[in-house]
């Protein structure tokens, strides 16, 4: 009678395991076929959920870095307008500067020039002052909360920061952001980006000095140099410690050119005895202060026309070097933006290629699952079917 119990109760144990399993097996596999993955947590298959893992954090970071290009390339296409916008202002003020290097236009006619340029001044600073869609200003820098660029009257000065943000676009590539307000507008060079040149302010005479130009740079040598006239034809050039470096004669009529220590500088017009002009190295200067000095310039009743002629024409060059600066920085930022849309396509593919490795590693075989699903109902079914016959024969009902 025991025996007997103990093998019923075993049977009736082992069959509702059983069933129980096939049930569970079931389950299993209609998630399969609804969610499309063969296995869900790392105890449905450890090596695969392990590789799943990996995939997936290296695809959530390549999307990322497609985010972080795609705010990139948004700011920097914004800075190329306003490169653009502040190319076209200064070109039209440089037009505006040959214009007013005319000698026959009166004062007041230099003056309507002077007020043109100032209005280009206001317009050039709220170009330094744009903002992206945040409110964030694009020549800040870091300090992207803060107006970079402040103007007293035609004094204008940089407070923004010196370094920019540096974006991740892949894995290994980082590129600027944007640029600072003093690397596209302020630390231009002066002059000639090597040396600068002005006449004296006590000159007396109408003759002019150009911009000059550097004819063989191994033999330049930095310095202050003094070009003064000891009469209308004669001149002595000497250095800071007034050592003489050159001497030669000037022909008003024609003009001229003077050289020494492998520069050379054009003059014109005519100087009268005591007349200097100044050679110095080139400083930094800013596109700002280029247009307020010409504003300066063209408003002054006291500058003669020698003195007027050469302040315009430094301004002019001065200019030059803004816009070649300016130029510089598209041409940087133009590859800034193409680097974004290499990388991000670049990483479409990769994302495409890690997606496809999720799918063969985790993906459900849809014909294997269907197939043994079937399997499983069948046993299922004759499991049930077993258990329900076995359990009406006579032992089981009167045997206790």
């Amino acid at each position: 009678m025991t025996a007997v119990s103990i093998s019923t109760l075993t049977f009736r144990t082992n069959a509702l395991d059983g069933m129980e399993a096939l049930q569970t097996a079931i389950s299993q596999t209609q998630q399969q076929l609804s969610t499309g993955k063969s296995f869900q947590t790392a105890a449905g298959n450890p090596t695969g959920m392990a590789q799943v893992n990996q995939l997936d954090m290296e695809l959530s970071a390549s999307q990322q870095y497609v985010s972080n290009g795609t705010l990139a390339s948004a700011n920097l296409n914004l800075e190329a307008q306003a490169l653009t916008d502040a190319t076209n202002l200064l070109q039209s003020a440089r037009d505006l500067a040959v214009q007013a290097n005319n000698a026959s236009l009166s004062a007041t006619q230099r003056q309507d020039i002077a007020t043109q340029l100032g209005q280009q001044l206001q317009q050039l600073v709220a170009i330094g002052n744009r903002t992206d869609g945040n409110g964030n200003y694009l020549f800040g820098g870091y300090a992207s909360s803060t107006q970079p660029f402040v103007q007293n009257g035609n004094s204008v000065s940089y407070v923004g920061a010196s370094q920019v943000s540096q974006v991740q676009i892949s894995g290994n590539q980082r590129i600027s952001g944007g640029d600072t307000g003093g690397s596209v507008f302020m630390n231009i060079p002066a002059g000639n980006g090597t040396f600068t040149t002005a006449a004296g302010a006590g000159n007396t005479g109408s003759a002019s000095i150009g911009p000059g130009t550097v004819t063989n740079p191994s033999q330049w040598v930095p310095d202050t140099y003094t070009i003064a006239f000891t009469s209308a034809t004669g001149y002595t050039v000497t250095n800071s410690s007034g050592a003489t470096v050159t001497t030669g004669t000037y022909d008003p009529t024609t003009g001229g050119t003077i050289s020494f220590k492998g520069i050379q500088v054009a003059l014109s017009g005519g100087p009268t005895a005591g007349d200097t002009f100044k050679v110095a190295p080139a400083g930094q200067s800013s596109a700002f202060s280029t247009l307020s000095s010409l504003i300066t310039t063209l408003g002054s009743t006291t500058l003669n026309s020698g003195q007027l002629a050469t302040q315009i024409s430094q301004s002019i060059e001065q200019i030059d070097g803004a816009l070649n600066n300016l130029n510089g920085v598209q041409a940087s930022v133009g590859g800034r933006i193409n680097a974004v849309t290499a990388s991000q396509s670049a990483a479409q593919s990769e994302q495409t290629q890690l997606q496809t490795s999720v799918s063969n590693i985790q993906s459900t075989d849809y014909a294997a699952a269907t197939t043994q699903l079937s399997s499983e109902e069948i046993a299922l079914q004759a499991a049930q079917d077993t258990y329900a016959s076995l359990s009406k024969l006579s032992l089981f009902n009167y045997v206790s």
